[in-house]
């Protein structure tokens, strides 16, 4: 129940709200769009969407606005409950403390669904005042084959697109169509902008968005060669899913908010400054614009985000639930804190103003906030998507430079046995939420018969079942699991010998 004097979220109310939530000091009905942002989830609403709030706040430019856009079905109920609350949100920072910030988001003019009028979306994209189009469509809407780095022609979304180009489905229909609206105008074309964990988020977009045109158009596709930019990015802010009890407790401060948004304190955006047209003055509220972005990226990518994998499978089939969780058994600890020393550091570059040591102990502090509580569940959702781009590559990098591989293996001997068995250690059920979720299923089901079953699924592992270095590590562990060894014992003796090589 709410308590009597708890009010519901709306612009005509917002001067009523508590004094300990913070409200946008700017006029929120003035704010016209200059963004359009396609998929309006969580982590974009604690970070972009933040960034802009904070400038229009910090500078009066109330042209920065976000027009949010969904793709898929399931973003109805969140635009329906934005819309209820005229595309306000409140953003809850969750500090170690116990401290809970609330903060009114002003920054969202509108929210379009695609599939109900493409060509609202469209005009939208190409309107003139629009900047910007930046995304959030998490790995798997890049459409790329993970193994050979390719657009995949042939998915039927994009056979769709291809032969009804006034009513797209896909992101690269969309931006496409908006695209040729904005050259036949003659105006500067709108800046494309992934805020994905992808490394080198643009460039991948650019490559699957030129991939698309040619295969209609090459003469425009070279046009948006030469004319469209697309920053590379790398973002970071910890941001687990919504849930009830976080809807309670800002109840409990006097607000009303179908779907809040939490997140950790700690925020960081580095961007390539590289525009088409004029964009905000984020340095001025945190964001750092470089030359390139690569090192910050890498840094992040095997550091933060597949430690999170680490995390994620091997605590899955531990048996815990949570990111702290994971963090407050010991052996787990140890676990990240040496698979970031031993196989991670040694493949990163030198990151300017970053030392990546103290960088190591503000990730296993961030990680270990208790009131921010990430599942385990969404952490390993969409693996397939996320393994090939956060871990593999240091497993290839350290396999050609004679490095270590043994928790990484570990790693993926988990997500083998989580895999096939669909169930941690003591019995509980793991969903395995992945578009590739039946591929995966029937690879790790043929360990018991051969150990490397799980490996040679090659179009997300490649040839790394043929590594003989790499195999040597895999398959004691996965011999071990399946013989029943408890996954945390297994880790205690990778980590034994590997501080006995050290000594």
């Amino acid at each position: 129940m709410q308590p009597q004097s708890c009010i519901s979220l709306s612009r005509d109310k917002l001067n009523q709200l508590p004094e300990h939530i913070t409200v946008p000091g700017y006029p929120v009905e003035k704010v016209t769009a200059g963004i359009v942002h396609v998929g309006v989830g969580g982590f974009h609403r604690s970070h972009e969407a933040m960034y802009v709030d904070a400038i229009m706040e910090k500078t009066g430019d109330l042209s920065w606005g976000i027009c949010g856009v969904g793709l898929r079905e399931g973003d109805r109920r969140m635009q329906d409950i934005l819309a209820a609350q005229d595309y306000l949100y409140t953003l809850i920072e969750k500090h170690g403390s116990g401290e809970h910030k609330a903060r009114v988001i002003g920054a969202m003019t509108d929210f379009l669904m695609a599939s109900d009028d493409p060509a609202r979306v469209i005009d939208q994209m190409a309107a003139k005042q629009t900047k910007i189009v930046s995304l959030t469509i998490t790995e798997g809407g890049y459409n790329f084959d993970p193994t050979t780095g390719n657009f995949i022609a042939n998915n039927d979304d994009v056979q769709f697109d291809l032969a009804n180009p006034a009513t797209p489905k896909t992101v690269f229909g969309f931006l496409t169509a908006a695209l040729k609206q904005r050259k036949a105008a003659g105006q500067t074309p709108f800046t494309i902008m992934s805020c994905d964990n992808i490394q080198h988020n643009g460039d991948v977009l650019k490559k699957m968005l030129l991939s698309f045109i040619r295969l209609t158009d090459v003469t425009f596709a070279n046009w948006v060669e030469q004319n469209v930019c697309f920053p590379n990015s790398m973002v970071d802010r910890i941001t687990p899913a919504t849930v009830d009890a976080d809807r309670e407790k800002l109840q409990e401060m006097g607000l009303s908010d179908g779907w809040p948004v939490v997140c950790e304190p700690f925020h960081q955006w580095i961007i390539e400054d590289l525009f088409s047209d004029s964009r905000p003055h984020w340095e001025q509220v945190g964001a750092q614009f470089v030359p390139h972005v690569a090192p910050y990226e890498k840094l992040k990518l095997r550091m933060l985000n597949a430690g999170h994998s680490v995390l994620g499978l091997v605590g899955s089939v531990a048996g815990l639930d949570t990111i702290h969780g994971a963090m407050a058994e010991p052996k787990l600890r140890e676990l990240l804190s040496a698979f970031m020393s031993s196989e991670v550091m040694p493949t990163l570059d030198a990151v300017d103003g970053i030392d990546v040591e103290e960088y190591k102990g503000v990730l296993l502090s961030r990680f270990a906030n208790p009131y921010i509580k990430d599942a385990l569940s969404r952490i390993c959702l969409e693996s397939s998507a996320k393994i090939p781009v956060f871990l593999l590559p240091t497993i290839k990098d350290n396999l050609s430079a004679n490095g270590s591989v043994q928790l990484s293996a570990l790693t993926l001997a988990a997500w083998c046995y989580y895999s096939d068995k669909q169930a941690s250690e003591d019995g509980k059920p793991l969903q395995i939420q992945d578009a590739m979720a039946d591929a995966l299923h029937q690879a790790a089901s043929g360990t018991a018969e051969d150990p490397l079953a799980f490996l040679k699924l090659e179009s997300v592992f490649g040839e790394l079942a043929q590594d003989r270095v790499f195999s040597q590590a895999y398959l004691p562990i996965i011999k071990g699991l399946y013989n029943g060894e408890p996954v945390l014992d297994i880790a205690t003796s990778l980590l034994s010998e590997h501080v006995a090589s050290c000594d």
